[in-house]
């Protein structure tokens, strides 16, 4: 399986400066070409390869950046190409210098004297790593791992917006998925925006709402920006501290869904939660903003992948599945709990007194648990 491993990286001022070259020149050539295929006729990678070598004469200063760098922006203008022809996204577009920027490189492997060489190699006890054309650059992550059983495929070198640097290494592994585990225990789940996540065991996750903790400072900093002259020093400063502000909210609310995942992972053998349809639910404008922030849909994948290399179950139940409006005790169906507002409802046929969320990851789990057997 392909693994991908991201650090932070450290470069000294003339590595910066490289970086920043081969930025350049891999958008020169993804615009390049994007800028023939419009004016004439789509080509294939292959032959825009082969006019590369044409181009590194025309314009020099392509040859001071990593070549592998260039050919695989004309790939990934090839694989912009295949996802507009195959609906999955619009026409390319031209890539603008003032968005995050990135390059992506290829390792290499050669052999000489029965000796091993790579121009990608990670030295993780004295946490550096060697680059094409940058040499060593130190890095920092991943404190309790001492080295990556792998072998390297390619490496991602990126510029985020808050002006930080770091590398995606994708390494191809033999991953250990432990085998199928006996059930001794199951919990359905209830995704929301009141209780980030309820569990049939009655354990509720509160959201933290990163948006709205932050909200009034980030409204203010962008009323800030809207008045200040554009592409003025000032103005950078202020598009800088925004950058920096929605990196936190980003960073805060994956560590908080992956400390959820985690332990509802390790205490459950069987989980099951609803398959949500999060773009038909962000069309209610009163609460498309809680519903994107909530992230249901990370919650989802991160609970898939981490129950299969456990060797746990993880089921989804239909979208459409009524589970709030069934009582988890008798069974009857009510259209009281249509309205959001009601968070308890007693039952008219069996006069238990329901709690909404807590009742629909019941129904959830029983729902879960015929799928199981079905299976």
């Amino acid at each position: 399986m392909y693994k991908a491993y991201k650090f932070r990286l450290y470069p000294n001022d003339k590595q910066k400066e490289l970086i920043h070259k081969t930025f350049g020149c891999t958008r020169f050539i993804y615009n390049y070409f994007l800028n023939e295929c419009k004016e004439n006729e789509y080509q294939k990678a292959y032959d825009m390869c082969n006019k590369l070598k044409e181009l590194l004469i025309e314009y020099p200063f392509l040859k001071e950046v990593d070549s592998c760098s260039l050919r695989n922006s004309i790939f990934n203008l090839e694989d912009s190409y295949k996802n507009f022809f195959e609906k999955r996204s619009n026409y390319p577009k031209f890539k603008s210098k003032f968005n995050k920027q990135s390059y992506r490189t290829t390792c290499i492997r050669s052999s000489y004297k029965g000796n091993g060489y790579s121009n990608i190699e990670i030295d993780l006890k004295n946490r550096k790593i060697k680059l094409p054309k940058l040499g060593l650059v130190d890095i920092r992550g991943y404190r309790n791992l001492y080295n990556i059983n792998g072998k390297i495929i390619n490496v991602t070198v990126e510029k985020e917006t808050t002006n930080k640097y770091y590398v995606s290494v994708i390494v191809e592994e033999v991953e250990v998925i432990n085998k199928k585990k006996n059930p001794t225990s199951i919990v359905g789940i209830d995704l929301g925006i009141k209780d980030l996540v309820v569990t049939s065991n009655g354990e509720k996750y509160t959201n933290p709402k990163e948006i709205k903790k932050h909200e009034k400072r980030l409204k203010r900093l962008q009323k800030k920006l809207s008045r200040q002259i554009r592409e003025s020093n000032n103005y950078y400063k202020t598009k800088l501290r925004i950058s920096r502000l929605h990196s936190k909210i980003k960073n805060s609310r994956r560590h908080n869904l992956i400390e959820i995942v985690n332990r509802i992972v390790k205490e459950h053998d069987i989980i099951i939660s609803e398959k949500l349809k999060v773009k038909e639910m962000s069309s209610n404008h009163n609460l498309a903003k809680q519903i994107l922030d909530a992230s249901f849909n990370k919650i989802c994948n991160l609970l898939k992948w981490k129950a299969k290399l456990e060797g746990k179950y993880y089921y989804q139940v239909d979208a459409y599945y009524p589970s709030s409006k069934i009582c988890s005790h008798c069974g009857n169906k009510t259209k009281k709990t249509s309205n959001l507002s009601i968070r308890k409802w007693e039952c008219i046929n069996c006069g238990y007194e329901n709690d909404r969320d807590i009742n629909a990851s019941i129904n959830i789990m029983f729902e879960g648990l015929k799928i199981h057997y079905q299976n």
